[in-house]
């Protein structure tokens, strides 16, 4: 398939187009920067700012798919904003270039620790993610509710995956809809390589198509 990613010097991202590139796909990375990417085969890097729809309906033209990582910045003061309008503009340039498939890797904040509470909204959520958590949550939501042309799924990883440690590939994991998944007492995990493996897996044969689901070992 001839994939577009979004977000592929992240954490998530680059562990996504690791993935793509081993499983033979074509990948078109958007990026603002192209210098940040290293030449690989099957690798083309297109400039483009996800913030302009046109740029990215230029960028993913005649693509089969595309794949997000997208994240506005932990550390940027606007991220709620900024990962919303990216988001829309994403979207939008999307459908724009006629392309059906989307699928996004949200946040765990959006799944459900008790009937109708979601994780971001009980006591004690750290505040350092706090406007990034409810972003992610109203993607989902405005995906949910309002998202009629695209054939969409997110991904919400479990609460353990914490971005920093990669971990190896197992090509193993649960699946799970909207509660998080469990290891006992304790939140699941998940590496970055096989939240991957999940997200390809998806790509490949798509199980939750206008639908969030979530993963954990």
């Amino acid at each position: 398939m001839k994939v577009a990613l979004i977000g592929g010097t992240g954490f998530v991202g680059s562990a996504l187009l690791d993935e793509l590139l081993r499983r033979r796909h074509e990948v078109v990375a958007l990026a603002r920067d192209p210098a940040k990417y290293t030449p690989r085969p099957g690798l083309s890097v297109v400039r483009a700012d996800v913030q302009d729809a046109q740029q990215v309906r230029q960028a993913v033209a005649g693509c089969d798919a595309v794949l997000s990582g997208f994240n506005a910045g932990w550390g940027n003061p606007d991220i709620y904003k900024d990962f919303m309008q990216g988001s829309r503009a994403i979207q939008a340039g999307i459908k724009a270039a006629g392309v059906k498939r989307y699928i996004v890797v949200g946040g765990a904040g959006s799944l459900y620790a008790a009937p109708g509470v979601q994780i971001v909204d009980t006591p004690g959520f750290p505040a350092a993610i706090l406007d990034g958590a409810r972003a992610a949550r109203d993607l989902l939501k405005e995906l949910q509710e309002l998202e009629q042309q695209l054939d969409w799924t997110l991904l919400s990883p479990p609460i353990g995956f914490v971005p920093g440690g990669r971990g190896e590939r197992t090509g193993k994991y649960r699946v799970g809809k909207d509660e998080p998944l469990m290891d006992g007492d304790q939140p699941g995990t998940i590496s970055a390589a096989d939240l991957a493996v999940a997200v390809v897996d998806e790509l490949e044969r798509p199980a939750h198509v206008r639908q969030r689901f979530t993963i954990a070992y």
